[in-house]
C-alpha cells in the first residue's frame, strides 16, 4: 500500500466488477449513485476489471465512467482515448493455444472488441456451468450474460487477444502454463467448483496495476491519490499500489491483510458506504 493523498484532494477510484461494484452482473442502486456523486465532487472513476471491454454491458456501465482498466490489466481506455491494449505476440498465443487444446482445454479469448470461443466451448459452457456453479437464479442471469456476449468462431487463429479464460481443463492450469513458458501467468478461477483446470491465463507482469500506472500518469496524479476497491486473487497488485486500498468482506485473508479500509459486498451496496466514509461524495 501507498501512503494516501489527504481526502480533500482529487482521487482516481478504480473499481473491481465481479463482487465488488456488481453482484452476478446486477449493480446496486445506491453504487450508481455513488459513483455519479463522486464524479461531480470531481473525481475521477474507472471500472478496473477482469473482464476485458467486450464484456462489459450497459447494465455494468451505465452509471458513466471515466474510462476503463479491463483484461485485468491489459487494456486501458480514459475519456475515450485507449493508453494501453496489450496482447499477446503471435508466437506465443499459437503455442498457448496448442497447448490448451492438448489439455482439453475448454476456452475463450479476450479482447477488447469481442471476445472469442469455438461454438462448440459455448455450447459446453452453457450446459456445464450452470450443472457445476450455479448456486441461484441471479448466478445462472450473470452466466447467460457473458455465454450471449461471446462471438462464436471455428477458427481461433488469427484472433489477436489480450488474455485467457478457461472453465475446464484435464490439466491444472499452472502445469499447462509451466509447458507454454515464463512468459505467461494464471490465476485460479474466481468461479467455485469449476476445478484447477479453470482460471485466468495473461501475459507476465501484466495486472491491473499496470492499466492503473498508465491513467495516472495520464491524469498527472500519483498512486497516492489512487483509491482502489476489490476483492479477488487479481486484485493484489492494484491494492498494493493503491494510496487507499479498499477490500470487500469476505475477500481472502491475504487480500484484507493489504486493505486499509474493509466494504461490505455489492449485495449490501457497500461501496456507496464506503464512498462515504472516504469523503468521495463531496
Amino acid at each position: 500500500m501507498t501512503s494516501p493523498a489527504p481526502a480533500s484532494s482529487r482521487r482516481a477510484v478504480f473499481l473491481d466488477v465481479d463482487g465488488t461494484y456488481a453482484h452476478h452482473g446486477k449493480v446496486p442502486d445506491a453504487h450508481v449513485d455513488a459513483v455519479r456523486a463522486a464524479r461531480r465532487a470531481g473525481h475521477v472513476v474507472l471500472l478496473c476489471t477482469g473482464r476485458p471491454a467486450s464484456l462489459l454491458p450497459d447494465a455494468i456501465t451505465s452509471a458513466g465512467f471515466d474510462g476503463y482498466v479491463a483484461g485485468a490489466g491489459a487494456y486501458a481506455e480514459l475519456d475515450g482515448e485507449v493508453l494501453l491494449d496489450t496482447r499477446f505476440p503471435a508466437h506465443l498465443a499459437a503455442r498457448a493455444r496448442a497447448a490448451l487444446e492438448a489439455h482439453g482445454a475448454l476456452y475463450f479469448l479476450e479482447a477488447p472488441d469481442a471476445t472469442y470461443a469455438y461454438p462448440s466451448a459455448i455450447e459446453t459452457m452453457q450446459t456445464y456451468l450452470p450443472r457445476r456453479s450455479v448456486h441461484s437464479r441471479a448466478e445462472e442471469e450473470g452466466r447467460k450474460a457473458v455465454t450471449s456476449a461471446l462471438r462464436p468462431t471455428e477458427d481461433l487463429s488469427d484472433v489477436v487477444f489480450g488474455k485467457i479464460t478457461t472453465f475446464h481443463a484435464e490439466t491444472p492450469l499452472p502445469e499447462i502454463a509451466a509447458e507454454i513458458g515464463p512468459e505467461v501467468s494464471v490465476i485460479p478461477s474466481s468461479i467455485p467448483d469449476l476445478g484447477p483446470g479453470a482460471g485466468e491465463m495473461f501475459l507476465t507482469g501484466v495486472h491491473k496495476a499496470s492499466g492503473i500506472v498508465a491513467v495516472i500518469e495520464r491524469l498527472g496524479l500519483a498512486p497516492e491519490h489512487v483509491v482502489a476497491f476489490g476483492d479477488g486473487p487479481n486484485d493484489f497488485e492494484m491494492l498494493e499500489l493503491a494510496g487507499t486500498a479498499v477490500a470487500i468482506e469476505g475477500s481472502s485473508p491475504a487480500l484484507l491483510a493489504l486493505a486499509d479500509h474493509v466494504a461490505a459486498p455489492p449485495e449490501q451496496a457497500g461501496l456507496a458506504a464506503a464512498f462515504a466514509e472516504l469523503g468521495l461524495l463531496g
